[in-house]
């Protein structure tokens, strides 16, 4: 294996392994902020060592047994840190370095412990998902401002200040019960949401998706519906995810090249993740009461897996049902989800009408896919030169390879039916 091959292969591994390492480290330090530390710093480790010895057998352990004997020598430098810790110490000093399989149900409780930690209620929204984002999901600071529409040095504040809160204020590192839980819950499950959609369309890099983040995603929403099943919106949570991640074969080509939903091959959509997703959303509708945010959703997805031809679509259903989000959730990225659906419900002219009125919303004003919808009305209008002009602008927005090639395709397109 060539040097190349193993700083990939130690990324990649970093990228699977470090929520769990941070979870597991969260749980015996009981200091998110240490934990990511400690974890860090065995990445370094393998950084220095992986490429001269080989990559171990089991990375995920060699990285834990590293990041245990950092702990120790950090309480035997640190006074204050050994007092806080001491006991926690001994205990490290007498475990053999544990380099076998980790207990996987074990490093599920963890994980949920540390979400629910991070969405602690002395944070602020913003914060809680930041964070939770950042030790969980993987992303860096500029991913997670890319899903916020947030700048990036006010979301690394965010991330900072978190983990100096959660430590000055000793949150237990613990899933909270009765009231306090379905409280912390609408955090917990934006982050999952997050998680999700960073991986369904990366933000940024050479590929389409991220599918390491889909499954980390549908693996919690499954792991909390589990663990609140007489909560709608777990189950919708869940459906929306399943049905999203039902998809993912038929949304590239051989190439890594986009595929989008009108032109996918729906024989390549999963049907056992479909069934899955719709058998989620019975249980979430059949719970009652108002549905939320994920439950609308997942039923605008339902709409979609159901149609056997993208020509079969319920468009009525889904501008009405988007309708019903913007009620529930207000949101100018729902409103310009809402105009796509009423342009094959109604017509590309009423779904600009409503694009239009979102150009001077400062929150979209660098999202791409505003200027990218404008230009797909635009072009089915036959105003082609107005559609390039758009699909332009919107490549130069995207940091993602390929859907900027996808855009500037569509410009090209473009400016060759306006000749």
């Amino acid at each position: 294996m060539t040097a190349t091959d193993t700083q990939r292969t130690i990324e990649a591994v970093w990228r699977i392994e470090s929520p769990k390492l941070i979870a597991r480290l969260a749980r015996l330090v009981r200091d998110v902020g240490l934990a990511e530390e400690l974890a860090q710093d065995a990445f370094v480790a393998a950084l220095e060592q992986w490429p001269d010895e080989g990559v171990p057998p089991n990375p995920g352990a060699w990285l834990m047994a590293t990041a245990k004997h950092r702990a120790i020598d950090l309480l035997r430098r640190n006074e204050r840190l050994a007092r806080k810790y001491g006991e926690l110490g001994r205990s490290l000093e007498l475990q053999p370095p544990d380099v076998g399989e980790p207990d996987l149900e074990e490093i599920d409780d963890d994980l949920l412990r540390l979400i629910f930690t991070a969405c602690y209620p002395v944070l602020s929204q913003e914060a809680r998902v930041a964070l939770t984002l950042r030790l969980l999901g993987g992303l860096t600071t500029p991913e997670i401002a890319r899903a916020y529409l947030a700048p990036e040095p006010t979301v690394a504040q965010r991330i900072v200040r978190a983990k100096r809160t959660l430590a000055k204020e000793q949150v237990p590192f613990e899933v909270p019960q009765g009231p306090e839980l379905a409280g912390r819950l609408s955090s917990v499950l934006e982050v999952v949401y997050l998680i999700f959609n960073e991986g369904y369309s990366a933000t940024a890099g050479d590929d389409w998706m991220r599918p390491d983040l889909c499954e980390d995603a549908l693996r919690l929403a499954r792991l909390l519906a589990g663990l609140m099943p007489k909560e709608s919106e777990v189950h919708g949570l869940a459906a929306l995810l399943e049905i999203q991640a039902s998809r993912t074969a038929a949304r590239t080509g051989p190439d890594g090249e986009v595929i989008l939903l009108f032109d996918q091959d729906r024989r390549r959509w999963d049907r056992l993740l479909i069934h899955r997703g719709l058998a989620a959303l019975e249980r979430a509708e059949m719970l009652g009461g108002q549905a939320g945010p994920y439950t609308l959703q997942a039923s605008i997805a339902a709409c979609h897996a159901r149609a056997g031809t993208a020509e079969e679509t319920n468009w009525a259903r889904i501008a009405a049902l988007y309708w019903a989000l913007s009620h529930v959730t207000p949101s100018p990225i729902v409103e310009l989800n809402r105009a796509v659906a009423v342009s094959h419900a109604v017509g590309p002219a009423d779904g600009l009408e409503i694009v239009d009125a979102l150009l001077d919303e400062p929150t979209l004003a660098g999202y791409h896919l505003l200027f990218s919808v404008r230009g797909d009305l635009l072009a089915r209008l036959e105003r082609h030169d107005e559609a390039r002009v758009e699909f332009e602008r919107a490549a130069e927005l995207t940091d993602n390879a390929r859907e900027k090639s996808l855009l500037a395709a569509r410009a090209a397109e473009a400016a060759s039916a306006g000749r």
